[in-house]
């Protein structure tokens, strides 16, 4: 996707950002557009979940809190959601009432409203059943945007919860696994998480492993800020159920996408204070600082391994489990 980006699309735009403001070039989670003493942020991500309903949401819930994280770790308070809904003929309305409810739902939940929308219906066979686009609006002060590329060396590594639930809790449906305790997806809107961090302070950075997991996410932040990431695998927080059907399904963890999480880069005398106030939300109960950011080797993400070895993490090739998000 990133080499379809930068060599099909992006060269076909040639104007990219509204004034000073964070636009395309840097490939960021949303633009933004300066307003007098403000940030206006936008973002807008499409939705092709497969299954629609799955094991702690549907693809309504996804549709939304996506929306909303992509605004929260910019550093931005979401205030507004339009949607696209594309169905195909004979979709079930019972189904389409479920899905509103989802989002109207995760969209209370984190304070925005949805205000406004448009609706089109495709012929049978032309589109699997559903999908939903979303755009939304936050807003910042001046100069507070948070960038996925402002690591520093000296920076601990926050994430806001346990990794790989969304991915997994999908593709053991697909696979038909089943545990004692039932996998379910992390997705959620996590705007309560990154306000409490933001209100502590000495945040630089932070992005939502979607796609690609922890893995992409980390290689992007590290490229970008042109730092080393150094991760201590016992400190990242993965449940055994997770751990269990990633062994089975031959997948890894790290690179499976997450859709109720952040991942920060939080300055190390601000990190037991930051890390206390994630802990007190609804959504960050699991937060934990997995690791450090160091000038040695930019752009490397390295793993210490439980056994005491060291293992470079890449970027993921390709997605893992496709039609996620």
């Amino acid at each position: 996707m990133s080499e379809l980006l930068s060599s099909v699309l992006l060269p076909n735009f040639t104007l990219r950002r509204v004034g000073e403001g964070v636009g395309l070039d840097e490939l960021d989670d949303g633009a933004t557009l300066p307003l007098g003493n403000l940030e206006v942020v936008v973002t807008i991500d499409s939705h092709t979940v497969d299954p629609i309903f799955f094991p702690g949401g549907d693809i309504g819930r996804l549709a939304v809190s996506g929306t909303v994280n992509d605004l929260a770790v910019m550093g931005a308070k979401p205030l507004a959601i339009a949607d696209a809904v594309v169905v195909e003929e004979g979709f079930s309305v019972d189904d389409l009432r479920r899905i509103a409810r989802s989002m109207d739902e995760a969209a209370r939940e984190a304070g925005v409203a949805i205000v406004s929308g448009d609706f089109k219906v495709m012929p049978r066979g032309r589109l699997d059943k559903v999908v939903i686009t979303t755009c939304g609006v936050g807003v910042a002060g001046r100069g507070q945007i948070l960038r996925d590329s402002g690591l520093k060396p000296g920076n601990l590594i926050v994430v806001t919860g346990t990794i790989g639930d969304h991915g997994i809790a999908l593709a053991s449906v697909r696979e038909g696994l089943s545990f004692e305790t039932q996998l379910k997806s992390d997705v959620a809107p996590i705007w309560d998480v990154m306000e409490a961090a933001l209100k502590v302070g000495g945040i630089t950075a932070a992005k939502d492993p979607t796609r690609g997991g922890l893995a992409a996410a980390l290689n992007e932040m590290a490229n970008k800020s042109r730092v080393g990431i150094k991760l201590w695998e016992d400190a990242i927080p993965i449940k055994p159920e997770v751990k269990a059907a990633s062994e089975m399904l031959g997948l890894d963890p790290l690179e499976v996408t997450c859709e109720g999480r952040a991942v920060l880069g939080v300055e190390r005398d601000k990190v037991e204070e930051v890390l206390k106030a994630i802990k007190a939300t609804k959504h960050g109960r699991d937060a934990a600082v997995i690791g450090e950011v160091t000038a040695e080797r930019p752009g490397y993400v390295i793993l210490e391994t439980s056994v005491g070895g060291k293992r470079i993490v890449e970027p993921p090739v390709g997605e893992p489990i496709p039609r996620v998000c």
